[in-house]
């Protein structure tokens, strides 16, 4: 539950990185930025990724009908110089979350067209596994990311 001490673990972790063997941080904030408690660590500049979770926030989520909040947090994101590669971190199902859910087929024909002209665009995490073998997400948006 504290803000205190994110970023010195995220520089002790990457200190175990050596030449020959790369230790890879990874993150998974909320999509309101700063994000509260890992905000300090992804300035660090030391995360390989970073799968924000553009779902269960009203201010930077889809609403049906409506890419314009989303895509606009997404744009905050990747002009954040300290991140290396930014994925899209979404439900795999209605279930899957309490809002912020978006269809397969908008994802593929209204938001990926637009965020991976990013050179950031890292791809699209699933909330959860489970969810997407249930649903077929992933199988559904595959080609497209």
């Amino acid at each position: 539950g504290s803000t205190n001490y994110w970023a010195d673990l995220a520089r002790y972790l990457a200190a175990y990185s050596k030449p020959g063997r790369k230790v890879y941080l990874s993150a998974a904030p909320q999509c309101p930025i700063p994000d509260r408690f890992l905000g300090a660590a992804l300035s660090t500049g030391l995360f390989d990724y970073v799968w924000v979770q553009f779902y269960n926030n009203a201010p930077c989520q889809y609403s049906p009908g409506n890419t314009s909040k989303l895509l606009a947090s997404w744009k905050r994101w990747a002009a954040i110089g300290a991140i290396k590669k930014l994925f899209l971190g979404l439900p795999a199902a209605k279930a899957g979350a309490g809002s912020g859910y978006i269809p397969p087929g908008v994802l593929t024909s209204k938001i990926l067209p637009e965020i991976k002209k990013s050179p950031k665009y890292g791809g699209v995490m699933l909330w959860n596994r489970y969810l997407d073998k249930v649903t077929g997400y992933s199988a559904a948006i595959k080609s497209k990311v």
